[in-house]
């Protein structure tokens, strides 16, 4: 059989095939991913639950005309292929290779930059209002998980979209998933929507009687919607949840129907208004191990297309990930006081709340992919004597900025927020990177932030939040491996604001905080080798500040170096030169940190070796700063 995926490269080529041929682009389609991302990894199960959407889509919209856009992104591989990326799709999120999210810059077949959840039906719906108001005649369509549709940000578009003339195309990926299982009354209330061809025969009958009575007129579509959803229910026995929103719902249907989702699409392409459209999905669709085990597969890593087994790296003896030290720390602490609790939005499996889940279901929340309420969550839990330890991303705790601010440090109120993925995250790029949390966070009184330099300091900063009242304690540490084979010591309450000394210096002071300080302490080494004396001062806070350290290091150094991984505009870098500014000393500053431009994807590695923040780049900043005007 001759191939037809290898002929399209853009989807007009696609809309030349019959309906016939689609089902092969389908199988193909499915193959390539397969064998490309068992080799070069990314996320999996997720892209071969659309396939047959994806391919449908791109047949019936005359896309990049029409817009399409994704939400959160990591579903949009068949997209990239179809869309003259599959001759670069094996460089997928390699440093310099094609992102594993939608992207304008990358391509004009994106229409919206994406990375994290909830953002699809608000951007829609500006683009199709901007569209009508341009007298423009484009579709657009919003393609999202009922995962991301706990988001609040979803809702915030849903309860606009009828609010103003637009022809959005609301696509509901239903597969009963976000990366872990679905929580929450929506995603249940979803898999029991109905429609009927009773219904739509019917409602076709009375959209004629109507229009001919000059009941339903063009200028009152409103009251047709609204009639249209009432019947809908009446028929149906249920209520509908865009009933309310003046949004005509359809569905819910086969996803994997190819032939199915294009006379659907072509019906809808010809309606006006906005519309939802509900698709029920198999998340891994075509992969037997994925369809059986969706969270593991979502994003797999290498693996063995023929036989489905993963390539799995021989970890004993090494270090923990910093996820797990959290996960099994978190147990410890609820094993102690039954007023622990843990919180996550959405990603238990990522940040390794799922032991505590196992060990004390009643005592773990998954509330869905909204950071918002779950740090108001935790704010309301604490106010009944419960001691959550919120788990965030780090890039995620942006979407919750304000309830950090308003609920939780206003009110001084005893949560500890833990945030994961600290730094780079690597291959997810810009989007999730979580660079932003010491400079955000540092202005916001009654807060204290700590970062801990290995699994020790993390055990103990959680194990301080549960022995002393520390108001609003941020935890920030990296995605990926400590440095501890033996991590597992006997938590110590640590001192609030107190760093620590590591070596004794006298050419420079070298002022590090968090996991980075490990390649600062090996960069120092190389110095000491070439004659430059370092002293090497961990701070452990960013707020407070240990004054009595930096008063220290202002008294006794002329040159000082600053090393973070997180933005160095705002950060601890710029802390430190504020407090000696403020306090009579000027020493010559050098700061190393994410510079203020958004950095792309790439192995950790390789965006700290980009940004000179590996050793070699910390150990050249020495020399430099050493050599500078002797």
């Amino acid at each position: 059989m001759n191939s037809l995926l290898e002929n399209i490269n853009i989807p007009s080529d696609l809309r030349k095939l019959s309906t016939e041929q689609l089902q092969q682009v389908c199988a193909e389609l499915r193959a390539f991913l397969i064998d490309t991302l068992s080799t070069y990894p990314g996320h999996f199960a997720s892209s071969l639950g659309v396939i047959e959407l994806t391919v449908a889509i791109h047949y019936v919209f005359n896309t990049p005309e029409d817009q399409l856009i994704w939400d959160v992104g990591h579903q949009a591989y068949g997209h990239k292929i179809l869309t003259g990326r599959r001759d670069k799709f094996h460089t997928l999120r390699q440093l310099n290779g094609i992102s594993g999210f939608p992207n304008p810059k990358e391509s004009p077949y994106d229409s919206f930059l994406v990375g994290h959840a909830s953002t699809s039906i608000s951007a829609a719906l500006g683009i199709a209002i901007g569209s009508v108001l341009k007298n423009e005649t484009k579709q657009v369509i919003a393609v999202i998980g009922d995962g991301s549709l706990t988001g609040g940000l979803a809702f915030e578009g849903l309860n606009n979209a009828s609010s103003h003339p637009n022809n959005m195309l609301i696509i509901l990926n239903d597969n009963d998933m976000a990366i872990d299982n679905n929580v929450g009354g929506l995603s249940q209330y979803l898999v029991k929507l109905t429609t009927s061809a009773m219904y739509n025969k019917m409602r076709f009958k009375l959209y004629k009687a109507l229009r001919k009575s000059k009941i339903a007129t063009e200028e009152n579509k409103g009251f047709l919607t609204r009639f249209s959803n009432s019947l809908k229910s009446l028929l149906s026995g249920q209520h509908n949840i865009f009933d309310g929103l003046n949004i005509r719902y359809f569905g819910p249907i086969d996803g994997h129907d190819i032939e199915g989702l294009v006379k659907v699409l072509s019906d809808l392409k010809n309606i006006n208004g906005p519309k939802i459209l509900h698709v029920k999905t198999i998340k891994g669709k075509g992969f037997k191990p994925a369809e059986e085990s969706a969270t593991e597969w979502h994003a797999p890593g290498k693996f063995n297309k023929n036989t489905g087994k993963r390539v799995i790296a021989d970890t004993n003896g090494e270090p923990p990930l910093f996820q797990d030290v959290f996960g099994h720390t978190l147990v410890e602490l609820a094993d102690l006081d039954k007023r622990v609790v843990g919180i996550t939005p959405a990603m238990p499996s990522g940040c390794s709340m799922t032991y505590l889940m196992d060990r004390f279901p009643e005592r773990a929340f998954d509330v869905g992919i909204a950071e918002s309420h779950a740090v108001t969550f935790a704010v309301g839990m604490a106010k009944e004597g419960f001691l959550p330890y919120c788990n965030v991303y780090s890039s995620f705790l942006q979407r919750a900025y304000d309830q950090v601010i308003h609920d939780a440090a206003l009110q001084r109120s005893r949560i500890v927020l833990c945030l994961d993925r600290a730094g780079f995250v690597g291959e997810d790029g810009a989007t999730h990177h979580g660079v932003f949390d010491l400079a955000a966070l540092r202005p916001i009184p009654n807060l204290t932030i700590a970062a801990p330099m290995n699994e020790h300091e993390l055990r103990n900063l959680m194990y301080t939040a549960h022995s002393h009242d520390c108001g609003t304690l941020g935890i920030r540490y990296p995605r990926g491996k400590g440095v501890m084979k033996k991590w597992h010591n006997e938590p110590q309450p640590i001192a609030i604001g107190k760093g620590a000394k590591l070596k004794e210096g006298n050419d420079i002071a070298l002022i590090s905080i968090g996991f980075i300080g490990n390649d600062a302490a090996t960069a120092i080494q190389r110095a000491e080798e070439k004659g430059i004396s370092v002293a090497h001062y961990s701070l452990l806070f960013l707020k407070p500040l240990d004054e009595e350290l930096l008063h220290e290091i202002g008294r006794s150094f002329k040159k000082i170096i600053t090393v973070e991984n997180g933005v160095i505009n705002g950060g601890m870098g710029s802390a430190a030169l504020e407090f000696m500014s403020d306090n009579g000393y000027f020493p010559s500053v050098k700061r190393i940190g994410v510079p203020d431009r958004f950095v792309e994807h790439g192995t950790i590695a390789q965006l700290n070796t980009l940004c000179g923040m590996d050793v070699d780049g910390i150990y050249n900043a020495i020399v430099s700063h050493y050599s500078a005007n002797m």
